[in-house]
Formats: C-alpha cells, sequence, structure tokens
C-alpha cells in the first residue's frame, strides 16, 4: 500500500513540468513510513530521489523501503510527536513558498542550522532530528512546513509533512504553480 501510495505521489509531480521549478539542487525525495515504523528501513522513498530531465521532473528509480536516510530520519522524528504524520516531502527553499504556506493556513516553523550544538553536529544523522525537535518547539505544534534557511555547506530546504504521500504532491504542485505565476509578474 505504502508503494502504491508512493507510486501514485511520484506520477503527480512528474506530471507537473512546473514541479522543476522546486527541486532542490540535493534533489527531491518523497517519503512514507510504516505505522509502526521504528527505523530508516520501514520508511520507503525513492532511490536516487526525483531529479530533472530536460525540464521535468523524473523518479530514478521505482519506490523502495530503505530508500532514504535523511528523509526517513526525518519522518520517524516527526512520528514521534504526530504519528498520523507519516509522509514528507522536500522542496527548495524560498521566501515566497514560505509565505504562501503561511497564506494558505498551513503549520508552518523553522530552525536555525547555525544553532545546532556541537555534540548534535558530530554525531551523523542526529542534525535532522535535532531540527525536528527545534521546529515543533519553536510552533508548539507539529508544523505542516518546516524550513531553514542552509549554513555552511548545507543548502536551505523546505520540507512538507502531512499523512498521504498524494497531498503532499498536490500540494507541491500548487506551490510550483503558485511560484511561477508570482515569478511572470516578477518579470513584466
Amino acid at each position: 500500500m505504502i508503494i502504491e501510495k508512493l507510486k501514485r505521489a511520484v506520477q503527480i509531480l512528474e506530471d507537473s513540468p512546473e514541479f522543476t521549478k522546486l527541486i532542490p539542487e540535493v534533489r527531491s525525495n518523497i517519503v512514507m513510513a510504516g505505522e509502526k515504523a521504528q527505523g530508516t528501513e520501514d520508511v520507503a522513498g525513492i532511490p536516487g530521489r526525483i531529479t530533472v530531465v530536460k525540464g521535468i521532473p523524473v523518479a530514478v528509480s521505482m519506490p523502495d523501503f530503505g530508500a532514504s536516510s535523511h528523509m526517513a530520519r526525518l519522518v520517524l522524528s516527526v512520528m514521534k510527536h504526530d504519528p498520523e504524520k507519516r509522509s514528507a516531502l522536500n522542496i527548495k527553499y524560498h521566501p515566497f513558498l514560505v509565505e504562501t504556506c503561511r497564506k494558505l493556513g498551513l503549520k508552518v516553523s523553522s530552525y536555525d542550522r547555525s544553532q545546532e550544538p556541537p555534540e548534535v553536529e558530530k554525531i551523523e544523522g542526529s542534525s535532522i532530528s535535532w531540527g525536528v525537535e527545534m521546529a515543533v518547539k519553536n510552533l508548539g505544534a507539529v508544523p505542516d512546513v518546516i524550513f531553514h534557511k542552509g549554513a555552511w555547506g548545507k543548502e536551505p530546504m523546505i520540507v512538507l509533512v502531512g499523512t498521504q504521500p498524494e497531498e503532499l504532491a498536490d500540494m507541491a504542485v500548487c506551490l510550483a504553480k503558485l511560484f511561477l505565476a508570482s515569478e511572470s509578474k516578477t518579470y513584466k
């Protein structure tokens, strides 16, 4: 069921050339965890991520379990606060996108990567869990959108968090269309 949901979500993204505008340099991934997920092997994602080929979004391969470490750790951290929020999708950071999410009524929170404690920074993979904890603490609730503005060697990023990957894919396509519309107004 999880693999099928991710396949449908990927199809939504691949059918939207607009989504290419939201794919970050590190590429996008969409993940979904099992209800009782304990580790990254219990979270399915896209091996190789979603990239851009000839101007359109393309998943490098079919969804599979254990295919993502970063996004899997993020969704596992979110599930500690809300077990229903088992899915996540990363997109590039842009102030317009953050503001649009707020205007759409989504719960938005952030964290500052430069404030990461040295003991967290030293342990491979612990930055993401720390970031989720800070975003939850800063909002006082589990966000629908978590972002950071980057740090040395770390690309700024937005992560959409939710219950179903198809809903996140639809949201990302909507954001991409709004982003393109705002860009066209800017250049007129």
